[in-house]
C-alpha cells in the first residue's frame, strides 16, 4: 500500500529536498525517499517510473519529479514538483559556482572531484543492487532481467557502444519480450 503527497506544497518541499541531497547522483536519495521514507511508491512502481524517466530526454529525476507530480496533481503537481527541483538547488548551484571559480585550479579541489566520481558510482550500485529483489515480480523473470541488466553492462562498460543504440537495441528487445510475456498472463476483470 502506497500513500501520496498531501498537497503541491508537500511535492514542492519533498523534491526540494531530495535535489538538495542529491550532490553527485540521487538514486540512491530518491528511491529511499520516495519509497522507504514517504512510501508514495512501492519498489516495483520505482523501479518501472525510474526506467521511463532514464529514457525520456533529460535529468532522470526531474522527469521522476514530472511524472510523480502530475499523477497526483495533474499539471499543477507536475509544476510544482519540478519548481522543486529546481527552484532552491539553482541558488546553491550559483552560489558553488562563484565559490569554485576562486579554487578550481587548486589540486587539492581537483583530487576531490576525483575521489567524488567513486563515491557516485558506488552510489549508484549499491542502489541498484537494493533494487534487484523489485525484478522477481516483473512478468519477464528474473532470468530475462538479469540478462538483459548484465547485456546492458557488457555493452556500455566493456565493448563501449553508444547509449542510444544500446537503449534501442536492447530496449527493443525488453519491449518485446515483456510485449510477449504480458500477452501470455490471464486477463485480469476490470
Amino acid at each position: 500500500m502506497t500513500g501520496q503527497p498531501r498537497s503541491r506544497a508537500d511535492l514542492f518541499w519533498s523534491f526540494t529536498w531530495l535535489a538538495l541531497q542529491g550532490f553527485g547522483g540521487v538514486l540512491a536519495v530518491v528511491q529511499r525517499e520516495l519509497v522507504e521514507r514517504k512510501r508514495w511508491m512501492t519498489r516495483e512502481q520505482f523501479v518501472e517510473e525510474w526506467a521511463v524517466a532514464q529514457i525520456l530526454p533529460g535529468p532522470n529525476v526531474v522527469n521522476l519529479s514530472l511524472m510523480i507530480g502530475g499523477r497526483y496533481f495533474g499539471w499543477s503537481g507536475a509544476l510544482a514538483a519540478l519548481a522543486g527541483m529546481l527552484a532552491l538547488p539553482l541558488v546553491v548551484v550559483l552560489l558553488l559556482a562563484v565559490a569554485f571559480a576562486s579554487v578550481a585550479d587548486s589540486g587539492v579541489v581537483q583530487g576531490a572531484l576525483r575521489g567524488m566520481g567513486a563515491v557516485a558510482a558506488g552510489l549508484v550500485t549499491g542502489t541498484g543492487l537494493k533494487l534487484i529483489g523489485a525484478l522477481g515480480n516483473n512478468p519477464m523473470g528474473r532470468l530475462a532481467c538479469t540478462g538483459l541488466a548484465l547485456a546492458a553492462f557488457v555493452a556500455i562498460a566493456w565493448l563501449r557502444l553508444p547509449l542510444v543504440w544500446v537503449l534501442i537495441g536492447l530496449g527493443g528487445l525488453a519491449w518485446g519480450w515483456a510485449w510477449h510475456c504480458l500477452g501470455r498472463l490471464p486477463a485480469r476483470d476490470a
